[in-house]
C-alpha cells in the first residue's frame, strides 16, 4: 500500500510556484483522458465547470461532476475526478505564498468559508448568469497572467479576490446580527485551530470549550449556526477523515491507526467509526 500521492507545483524562478490557472480541456488532453489516482495538492484549487459528466470524490464523499458548477479545495484535501467525456472550464491554483505575496491575509479564505480543510464539501451550483461572471473573472486572470506585465502578479491577485468575494455572494448566508456573526466567527476560526492541532488527542468538545472559555452547548450552537454541523459533527469528521486517509494509504494495522488517533483500546476505535460510518474500518479498508 503506497502513501497519498502529493502534488506540488514549482517555479523555474522562486522554485515554487505561487498561482496558475489552466483550462480543463486543456488538461484532458494532455492527459488523454486518463483518471488519476487519488491525491492531493499542497495549494488551494478552484475548480469552475462549464460542461462535464462524471463524478469527483473529495475526501471520500462522491459528487457529480456537471455543467455549472464551482468546486473550492483546501490544502491537504484528497481528491479524484473522473470524467467521463471532456470537460470544460478552468482550474485555478494559488499557495499560501501567493496570498501573502499579494497582501491577501490568510484570515480572509476563513472568513469567506468556500474551503473547508475536510470532509464534506459539496459544489456550489451556478446559475447562467453566475457561470458567466465567473467565466469573465477566469478569463480576466488568465489574460492577465500570461502578459508580460510589470505588475501582472498583482493584477491576477486583485481579479481572484474578486472572484472569491463573488463566489461568496453566491452562498446562501443567513443574515444574522452582525455583532454577533464577528463573535461567532471568532469563536469558529479559534476551534478549527485547537481542532487541528489536538483531534487525536481530545475527542470531546468539552476539552475544547474550556479552553475557549465558552458553554460546550455554546460552542455548538455557534459552530453549527455558521458551518450547518456542530462542534461534535466538526471534530468527529475530523477524525474519520484522518482514519479513512490512513486506512486507504498507510499499511498500519486497524489497532495502530486506533491508537495515532487518540484511542486506548482497539475497539473503542472500531467502535466510533462504526457509529459515525454505518460500518467498520475492516469493511470500508477492503475496497480501498
Amino acid at each position: 500500500m503506497t502513501s497519498i500521492k502529493t502534488y506540488k507545483l514549482t517555479d523555474k524562478t522562486e522554485k515554487q510556484i505561487i498561482f496558475d490557472i489552466t483550462k480543463m480541456e486543456d488538461i484532458y488532453d494532455k492527459t488523454r483522458g486518463e483518471i488519476d489516482t487519488p491525491h492531493r495538492h499542497d495549494f488551494y484549487i478552484i475548480l469552475l465547470v462549464s460542461k462535464a459528466k462524471g463524478t469527483h470524490i473529495i475526501d471520500f464523499n462522491k459528487f457529480l461532476l456537471e455543467d455549472c458548477q464551482a468546486f473550492f479545495l483546501s490544502p491537504g484535501q484528497v481528491h479524484q475526478i473522473k470524467e467521463e467525456q471532456k470537460s470544460y472550464g478552468w482550474v485555478i491554483t494559488f499557495s499560501r505564498q501567493f496570498l501573502a505575496k499579494n497582501n491577501i491575509d490568510h484570515r480572509f479564505i476563513e472568513d469567506i468559508n468556500l474551503f473547508q480543510d475536510y470532509g464534506y464539501t459539496p459544489p456550489l451550483s451556478l446559475n447562467e448568469i453566475q457561470l458567466k461572471k465567473l467565466n469573465t473573472y477566469s478569463s480576466q486572470i488568465f489574460e492577465a497572467y500570461h502578459t508580460y506585465s510589470k505588475f501582472k502578479i498583482e493584477a491576477v491577485g486583485a481579479l481572484l479576490k474578486l472572484l472569491l468575494i463573488y463566489s461568496n455572494t453566491i452562498c446562501n448566508v443567513d443574515k444574522k446580527n452582525p455583532q454577533q456573526l464577528h463573535s461567532g466567527s471568532i469563536i469558529l476560526k479559534e476551534y478549527k485551530n485547537l481542532v487541528e492541532e489536538h483531534f487525536s488527542n481530545w475527542h470531546k468538545v468539552q476539552q475544547y470549550a474550556e479552553v475557549l472559555y465558552v458553554t460546550p452547548d455554546h460552542l455548538n450552537r455557534t459552530v453549527k449556526s455558521l458551518i450547518g454541523k456542530t462542534a461534535k459533527e466538526y471534530l468527529q469528521s475530523r477524525i474519520i477523515v484522518a482514519a479513512k486517509r490512513l486506512l486507504s494509504f498507510s499499511d498500519k494495522t486497524t489497532k495502530e491507526i486506533g491508537y495515532d488517533l487518540g484511542f486506548s483500546e482497539p475497539a473503542n476505535f472500531s467502535n466510533f467509526f462504526k457509529k459515525c460510518t454505518g460500518f467498520p474500518p475492516s469493511q470500508f479498508r477492503q475496497p480501498h
